[in-house]
């Protein structure tokens, strides 16, 4: 009882009257004055809790930020992507590869490749029943291989399927119309490698319907053969799409940098840039005389450090030197501002000054730098928000631990105070009838309303 801090006899006198005591509520207040410690660690884990919500919410948008910085320093990302302009694209369209190299090119189209076909008789219907009889398939310069008809395999339909899987480089289909079923087989590639011949016919018959040749075409005067239409190789890194033959005709094709991709990646890494530093600003905000629940955190200081930093990074480059000739310009508040027409003009202008600013001759531009520094926060296994969370993670496990080890202690003292409550509360009840009893002994009259103390 010495660890209860109530007295029952004094209890007993400042109550002073026979009235019930509410023993749950009376319980109830006196274990909140018990409670304080554990109330107070609540408050601390609670305090913690906000802490981590906020460095995990910038972790991520540093993260998001980092993401972006790889998009731009990407060899073969955003800033590698081409695009392509065609002066007829009913003859000839192209595609770049990223990193394909600024140029223009003249091509003239001859005819295109065509993919070998033959085509049979006609029957009445796929399943009527074939006259007994071979013929040989033969693709290109390869080896005949004789197909028999009859037993097992005589009609349209069954010839088909043996076709198909013989794996011979050919596709056999059953084409019905008015006249009835033929039976089709097309090269599965075009040009003249993949022509077809069908010879030693002693069943169905066939015609030929079309004879499998290269493509011909000129690129920049220089004479070119292709088995496809989808010519790749000729120029590196693009592939022509030959879409109509026109012996004669120039066709234009310009590579040259893709301004839109560019800029949007550029655009993309101040929009999280900017993301970022709200972030650290609203720590510093003083809102009702408070600042952020992490303004005292160092690392916060470390974010806003390395990003303020961005703004006065510079190379010695003449045409694209520091973010101001991007367009790129720091406000008071830490923020970037874009102007979108500089930037353009300076990836339609000057290209490879934006990639070298961007990029560095060896991966060692403004990404890198800024990638090297916001790194330090962000490396999961020993960034500094790593450690920074980890330090609260532990911290916040050391008061539930407290607050666990307190829990047995409370529901002693309220088994203790119970006790006491109803003790006190039977002592009440009792006091009128001893009153009465003591009176009766003394001689005073029940109404005289002497109390004994």
């Amino acid at each position: 009882m010495s660890t209860n801090p109530l007295n029952l006899s004094s209890l007993l006198s400042a109550f002073g009257s026979s009235q019930p005591i509410n023993v749950p509520e009376a319980v109830s207040q006196a274990l909140a004055a018990i409670a304080a410690p554990e109330v107070q660690w609540q408050n601390e884990q609670q305090t913690l809790q906000t802490e981590t919500t906020a460095l995990n919410s910038m972790e991520n948008d540093v993260t998001a930020l980092e993401s972006t910085m790889t998009a731009m320093g990407d060899p073969a990302g955003a800033l590698a992507s081409m695009t392509t302009s065609s002066s007829d694209s009913s003859l000839v369209t192209a595609t770049a590869a990223n990193g394909a190299a600024s140029a223009n090119h003249v091509v003239v189209v001859n005819n295109l490749a065509t993919t070998s076909s033959w085509y049979s008789n006609s029957v009445a219907s796929g399943t009527t029943a074939l006259q007994a009889g071979t013929f040989t398939i033969q693709v290109g310069t390869g080896t005949a291989t004789q197909i028999t008809v009859g037993t097992g395999t005589n009609t349209l339909d069954d010839l088909a399927n043996t076709i198909n899987g013989m794996n011979l480089g050919v596709t056999a289909n059953v084409v019905t119309d008015a006249s009835g079923a033929r039976l089709s087989i097309v090269s599965n590639n075009s040009g003249a490698a993949s022509n077809i011949t069908i010879g030693a016919d002693t069943t169905i018959g066939f015609t030929r319907a079309a004879t499998g040749v290269d493509a011909s075409l000129t690129v920049d005067g220089i004479p070119i053969n292709s088995a496809s239409n989808s010519v790749t190789g000729a120029v590196n890194g693009v592939t022509l799409n030959l879409v109509g033959a026109s012996p004669g005709t120039q066709v234009d094709i310009v590579i040259s940098p893709d301004v839109n991709s560019a800029s949007t990646a550029i655009s993309n890494f101040v929009s999280a840039f900017n993301k970022v530093i709200g972030d650290v600003n609203t720590q510093f905000t003083v809102t009702n005389n408070t600042e952020g629940p992490v303004a005292s955190d160092p690392n916060v200081r470390l974010v806003q450090s390395d990003l303020l930093s961005a703004g006065g990074y510079s190379t010695e480059s003449n045409a694209v030197a520091t973010l101001a000739d991007l367009g790129i310009s720091m406000n008071k508040d830490g923020t970037l501002t874009l102007d979108s027409a500089t930037l353009n003009s300076a990836i339609q202008n000057n290209f490879g000054a934006v990639q070298s600013f961007l990029q560095g001759t060896s991966s060692n531009g403004f990404v890198n730098f800024l990638n090297n520094q916001l790194t330090s926060l962000t490396d999961p296994a020993s960034g500094a928000f790593t450690v920074d969370l980890q330090s609260i993670n532990s911290e916040n496990s050391d008061l539930q631990n407290q607050i666990n080890n307190f829990q047995p202690y409370l529901q002693q003292q309220q088994t203790l105070l119970t006790n006491e409550f109803n003790q006190a509360d039977i002592a009440l009840e009792q006091l009128p009838t001893e009153e009465a009893q003591i009176n009766a002994e003394l001689g005073y009259p029940p109404s005289s309303g002497t109390t004994i103390l």
